[in-house]
């Protein structure tokens, strides 16, 4: 190959075809890179979605358990009113049977509604002390029952789906001094 051959293959043939495939190169790594960028995005929107999927359910036992909680001092209320009314004297006794069907009409349906929801009441009473489950208020000296076990209960605690939504406060036995 001479001299002007080689000159002639290294010079441009077509200026403009030259721009053009530069162009086309251009175009095609933009396009790879929107590609690239799209398959991210829809790979980072199934991750959300999945996300969101997984903490639906917790974010709903979430709320059920503030309302639950708020619901539960009127539960103890209306347990109290129910005690007193049972004490009440024999010239009231017609008045407070009537209350008394009452209230139990009432624990009734939160009964029900406890049950649907998962909520139940801790079983304490007779029981060893169980720090996830109780909270002691004091202690009571007897040898009726054996150190650590629950001999009284002030407050009763419940559990939502297993978990403490409401310690019980109780009263725990120890050994009475010789």
């Amino acid at each position: 190959m001479s001299a002007e051959e080689i000159k002639a293959a290294d010079a441009p043939a077509d200026p403009a075809a030259d721009e053009a495939a530069r162009r086309i190169l251009a175009a095609e790594e933009e396009a790879k890179q929107f590609l690239d960028q799209l398959i991210r995005l829809k790979a980072e929107f199934e991750n959300y979605r999945k996300r969101v999927d997984r903490e639906k359910p917790e974010l709903v036992r979430h709320g059920k358990t503030g309302l639950i909680e708020r619901l539960l001092p009127l539960y103890d209320v209306l347990i109290a009113a129910h005690q007193q009314v049972a004490r009440a004297g024999d010239g009231e006794a017609a008045a407070a049977g009537e209350m008394t069907r009452g209230l139990e009409l009432i624990f009734k349906e939160f009964a029900k509604l406890f049950e649907a929801e998962g909520v139940s009441a801790i079983e304490c009473l007779g029981k060893p002390y169980d720090f996830d489950r109780h909270e002691a208020m004091g202690q009571v000296e007897t040898d009726e029952a054996p150190e650590g076990t629950v001999v009284e209960e002030l407050q009763r605690g419940y559990t939502l789906g297993g978990k403490t939504l409401r310690h019980a406060k109780v009263r725990v036995a120890i050994p009475k001094p010789a």
